[in-house]
């Protein structure tokens, strides 16, 4: 913390220079400016971490009032820019080559600027006389951005080591990992070859689909610090009025919105976790489907395939009103103590979600319900999930800009089928085996070690001393020992003989389009071995 005092010293003098004591009940300010301007100068003159802090609240009128989100909504792309000079010298050096040779035209007036970098506008040297040159944006990092990140992350660091040592909650809240959580997303965002590469990823799981369109990035022209990408067309999604003058089907566009965050999820566990306003565009070509145009791709987000499944497990659950299952699943996640009882946590999760239900759909705000939630959670313990703080904001964000587009928006309506689906995919009998064939090789290797841990298993199971019960009960207890080593037995044979024809399927497809059919009689052979061993085992 001491590290930190000057940093700490110098946001105090800039929140008192700008008279922001007020948000927090204090003396209101003698400085004429709206509260949200000053607001927004505040935190753009703190630096990139503060500017993001801002862009996050800009999305959530339900949060902050609206002359406040509508000021702080400037933070998403208009942001002090540098001098164009600058980012000419920075692009030259970066590249090796003058502008002059590496564009046909470049604008050195910035069509947009952001936290950690601003846009200009130019276009590539033409292929043919007929040509025009592709037109194309050329994203610049901030000077000096790199060094006022790390001042933060490190007061941030400070902060979060002393509230998990002194506050009584934090242990629990685990502030050092969500602040870690946060540093790596920050810091992979001052790259950008990796937003590159993320944009690129977006591109190929979305290509040619009607409901978004990524940019093509142009990685001759691209660097760490420098990322030239195809310039896209569209009305920012910040001119609402615009857009309903355009007679554009909000409804269309919100729904959208969800089902591509959605999908971004459970779909493809790669998603966009910065849509603001600021990062989108609409494609107007057709007014009653409207479709989204994604730019600026530094901050994405995936999840394990444990987490995965728990949240769509979760939300599931939640959406069919089984409360119960959702405190099964804390349990078993271990987000909550084992020795919670799950009727208690059950309990707590209904009062706080029937009420919910209970309003018409467009009353229901997802997010103040996990806000709710959190709350009840935190009185069990709760262990704040770092890896799942991303995913909140970005879903929080989602559901702020949908109910600004629609008021009446039904994210369950849109949500819930795909999470089934999601869910269909996993467990239908096709995937399944899809998994089994790919894990075949994997399976027969662990064959024999498999089989053998099974025999010592077994062997085990006689040797209990016979000197602490009486002659009967010995008898007895053997008679029980040797019917359960046959099930047993009969288990692990069917259980290695299910395994063997898996494994011996798998090899064969890979060598194979279509395996044999000696090779799919022999597995069905050992398939119907393992039924009858199983059979044996559990009659």
């Amino acid at each position: 913390m001491i590290k930190a005092t000057p940093r700490l010293w110098a946001i105090w003098k800039v929140t008192r220079r700008y008279g922001l004591s007020e948000f927090w009940g204090g003396k209101p300010s003698s400085d004429s400016r709206p509260r949200g301007e000053r607001l927004r100068l505040a935190l753009q003159e703190l630096g990139p971490v503060f500017i993001k802090f801002g862009q996050a609240l800009s999305t959530r009128p339900d949060i902050v009032p609206v002359d406040v989100a509508t000021e702080l909504a400037k933070l998403q792309d208009q942001v002090e820019p540098f001098s164009g000079a600058e980012a000419r010298a920075i692009i030259e050096r970066s590249l090796g080559k003058p502008i002059a040779e590496l564009f046909h035209e470049f604008d050195e007036a910035p069509l947009a600027a952001a936290s950690v970098a601003q846009v200009h506008t130019a276009r590539l040297k033409p292929q043919d006389d007929g040509d025009p040159g592709f037109e194309v944006v050329v994203k610049v990092l901030r000077p000096g951005v790199m060094e006022r990140v790390e001042k933060d992350v490190a007061l941030l660091r400070a902060l979060a080591e002393f509230a998990e040592r002194w506050h009584p909650l934090g242990k629990r809240l685990r502030p050092r990992e969500v602040v870690a959580e946060y540093e790596k997303v920050i810091f992979d965002e001052l790259d950008l070859m990796r937003e590159g590469a993320n944009c690129s990823l977006l591109r190929r799981n979305w290509l040619g689909s009607e409901l978004i369109y990524h940019p093509i990035v142009f990685w001759d022209f691209t660097r760490s610090n420098v990322l030239v990408m195809e310039r896209i067309h569209g009305v920012s999604l910040r001119h609402l009025n615009q857009l309903r003058e355009m007679g554009v089907n909000f409804q269309v566009l919100a729904e959208r919105g969800v089902e591509i965050f959605f999908k971004q999820v459970f779909r493809d566990n790669f998603f966009h976790a910065d849509m603001h306003p600021g990062n989108i565009f609409v494609d107007v070509s057709d007014v009653r489907k409207p479709s989204y145009l994604a730019v600026d791709f530094g901050i994405v987000g995936q999840l394990s395939p444990a987490d995965l499944r728990y949240l769509a497990e979760n939300f599931l659950a939640f959406f069919n009103r089984d409360y119960r299952r959702i405190a099964e699943l804390h349990l078993e996640s271990g987000w909550i103590p084992a020795d919670v009882r799950a009727e208690d946590f059950e309990s707590a999760i209904r009062t706080v979600s029937e009420p919910i239900f209970g309003k018409p759909i467009k009353d229901i705000s997802f997010g103040v319900f996990l806000l709710r939630l959190f709350e009840i959670a935190r009185r069990f313990n709760y262990q704040v999930q770092p890896q799942l703080v991303l995913l909140q904001k970005t879903l929080l964000t989602t559901e702020g800009l949908g109910r600004q587009l629609y008021p009446e928006l039904d994210l369950w309506k849109t949500a819930k089928p795909i999470m089934e689906q999601w869910m269909w995919n996993r467990i239908n009998p096709a995937a399944t085996f899809a998994r089994l064939r790919k894990e075949g090789p994997q399976l027969a290797e662990a064959l024999p070690e498999l089989a053998q841990n099974a025999m010592k298993f077994l062997a085990k199971g006689g040797a209990l001393p016979s000197h602490t019960l009486d002659a009967s009960g010995v008898e007895a207890l053997r008679s029980e020992l040797r019917a359960s080593t046959r099930k047993s037995l009969h288990a692990a044979i069917g259980g290695t003989a299910w395994v063997a024809g898996v494994a011996l399927y798998g090899m064969a497809s890979l060598n194979a389009a279509t395996p044999s059919t000696s090779v799919v009689v022999a597995s069905l052979l050992f398939a119907g071995v393992g039924l009858w061993g199983w059979v044996r085992a559990f009659r």
